[in-house]
C-alpha cells in the first residue's frame, strides 16, 4: 500500500487537439483578464464607475488592479502556472462574494467570475498532464 502512495504520478498524454482546445481556453481567460487588468490598472472611468457600484472607494481600483495582473502574470510563467491558477482562483472566489453582497443578478454578474474559473482550470486540465494525473484512476 505504501508504494502506491509514493510512486510518482503516471502523466496522461495529451493530444494535439486537446493541447489546444487547452491553449484556446486559457489564452480566452487570460485575455478576459488581462483587459480587466489593464481597465483597473489605467483607472479608467467605466473601472471607476464599476468598482464603485460594487461599494468599494475609488482609491482602492488600481490596487485591485495591480492584485490581478500579479496572479495573471504567476499564471502565465509556465512553471508557476498552478500556483498562478489557485491565486486566480481566490481572486474570482473574491468577485463572487462581491457581486453576491450587492445583490446582482446570479447568471450574468455573480457567477460569471466562475466562468472564468472554468477556462482557467478546464484550460489548465487539456493542456498539462500533471493535472490530468491527478485526476486519473488508480488501478
Amino acid at each position: 500500500m505504501e508504494a502506491v502512495l509514493t510512486r510518482p504520478l503516471a502523466r496522461p498524454a495529451t493530444t494535439s487537439k486537446a493541447r489546444w482546445a487547452g491553449l484556446a481556453a486559457s489564452g480566452l481567460a487570460a485575455a478576459f483578464l488581462l483587459f480587466d487588468t489593464a481597465l483597473k490598472v489605467f483607472n479608467t472611468g467605466a473601472a471607476v464607475e464599476a468598482t464603485t457600484q460594487l461599494g468599494y472607494p475609488a482609491s482602492t481600483i488600481v490596487i485591485i488592479g495591480v492584485i490581478e495582473l500579479v496572479c495573471l502574470v504567476t499564471y502565465l510563467v509556465p512553471r508557476f502556472v498552478f500556483v498562478g491558477a489557485i491565486l486566480l482562483t481566490g481572486y474570482l472566489g473574491g468577485a463572487v462574494a462581491t457581486h453576491l453582497r450587492v445583490e446582482n443578478p446570479l447568471f450574468s454578474h455573480t457567477i460569471f467570475p466562475l466562468y472564468v474559473a472554468a477556462l482557467i482550470w478546464g484550460g489548465l486540465y487539456l493542456r498539462d498532464g500533471r493535472l490530468r494525473a491527478l485526476f486519473a484512476p488508480r488501478s
